[in-house]
């Protein structure tokens, strides 16, 4: 059997060990990645000692994944999926057998770690959209919750051990043998991809078969007006723009919040991180085992709600009540898998599968470029009126595009009329 194998939907459900094999392979990918980025960035503030360095380093990794993901989504529809991810991965993979041997040459400068990060974002964009799409296709619908919800675990559980199990490494073992460690998880990633068949769309059902050959640009347009046409998709993504606008800049000025308005220092800002990550861990979980409403859109907007309320409580907290902050983190942290789990499941069963690549990264990098933007915004807010504004600002507005979510019919339906969408080469 090839991957140019028509694949379809079966009545029956697939077996899913295929699937679990590969998503084993990644999690430990994803530890090693979690390693290596602790070390790095723990090495460069110690060797500069900047904050410049630190966050053009964070730049790298984030900014190169937003601008290239609408491409590589619509490349990753073109392009078979499992190839995608084989070379992708391995691209990364011998990016830090380079940098293990510049350490043990003990030649390593700081543009190296840029350029490494770089292409490992660079990989990143095209390996998490095929990994995505080639969910859709391994996995039956009634378990693409579960399976988000998984994958919430996963991240929050490396956020958790990661850190810790990388100071510890540092302390035993040389940089180039923490980078080893990376090069042995991702040969786990890969190796499975050799062996195991991942389904591909219709061949009839591709741009390539439908219309010639289209260019690149028009592919991405494509994806642009299916998400356009698509009304319930198009609010659903204002909203999850507008939410991480004011979301995400959040936490990133908590040190603030700790420090300024609760007194406290390095000690009680890792408490309030680690709540939030513990939070994701059992959202995850519950996620994983319940898998949400029959609905998945009340799943996720009734989250949402809820979610500003804990913003609400910790702008609203008083000086002496720190641990009333680190509830509420655990609080939010737990609800973050049921929002992005129910959404990234809802996507998966209602975008056609040889779109997904293009509808699914437009969505990542639209509400991805929020944050930096969000942060453009809140630093001057926040100096202005006070961290705890900024929070009281995100409760409002996380709340408020919650609730509105219940009072437009056509995303409170959207799964109800999936298959009456528009279809991707009669879209608008």
């Amino acid at each position: 059997m090839t991957d140019t194998t028509v694949a379809t939907k079966q009545t029956e459900s697939p077996s899913m060990r295929p699937f679990f094999t590969i998503w084993t392979g990644q999690a430990f990918s994803l530890l090693g990645s979690t390693l290596v980025q602790f070390a790095l960035v723990w090495w460069l503030t110690q060797t500069s000692g900047s904050a410049k360095v630190l966050a053009f380093a964070s730049m790298m990794a984030v900014l190169p994944r937003v601008f290239l993901m609408p491409f590589a989504g619509a490349l990753v529809d073109r392009w078979n999926r499992r190839i995608v991810m084989i070379v992708a991965d391995s691209l990364i993979a011998l990016a830090i057998v380079v940098l293990a041997v510049l350490y043990a040459l003990k030649a390593v400068q700081v543009w190296h770690i840029y350029v490494l990060m770089l292409i490992r974002a660079m990989g990143g964009a095209f390996h998490w959209p095929a990994m995505l799409a080639s969910t859709t296709l391994m996995v039956p619908e009634k378990h693409l919750s579960r399976v988000a919800g998984m994958n919430q675990t996963l991240q929050g559980v490396t956020n958790i051990a990661g850190p810790p199990l990388a100071a510890l490494l540092l302390a035993v073992l040389p940089m180039q043998g923490i980078l080893a460690i990376d090069v042995v998880t991702a040969m786990l990633a890969i190796a499975p991809l050799f062996f195991i068949f991942i389904p591909q769309p219709k061949p009839e059902d591709t741009p390539e078969a439908v219309e010639g050959r289209p260019s690149l640009l028009a592919d991405l347009r494509e994806g642009l007006r299916f998400v356009w046409g698509w009304p319930a998709l198009t609010m659903m993504l204002a909203i999850a723009t507008l939410a991480n606008l004011v979301g995400n800049p959040a936490f990133a000025i908590a040190p603030l919040l700790v420090s300024d308005h609760f007194g406290g220092g390095a000690l009680e800002l890792g408490w309030l991180l680690s709540a939030f990550g513990i939070g994701v861990v059992a959202g995850g979980l519950t996620v994983s085992v319940w898998g949400g409403f029959k609905r998945r859109v009340v799943t996720a907007y009734l989250a949402q709600v809820l979610n500003g309320l804990g913003f609400v409580v910790i702008g609203l907290a008083p000086a002496n009540a720190f641990f009333l902050a680190v509830g509420m983190a655990f609080f939010i942290g737990f609800l973050n898998p049921f929002m992005n789990a129910s959404v990234m499941a809802l996507l998966q069963a209602t975008v056609p599968p040889e779109i997904q690549g293009r509808v699914l990264t437009l969505m990542l990098s639209a509400t991805g470029l929020t944050t930096p933007l969000g942060l453009a915004i809140a630093g001057p807010v926040a100096d202005a009126l006070g961290v705890q504004a900024w929070f009281v600002i995100s409760a409002i507005v996380v709340t408020a595009t919650g609730v509105g979510a219940f009072f437009v019919p056509a995303i409170m339906h959207i799964e109800d009329r999936a298959t009456e969408r528009v279809a991707p080469n009669d879209a608008p």
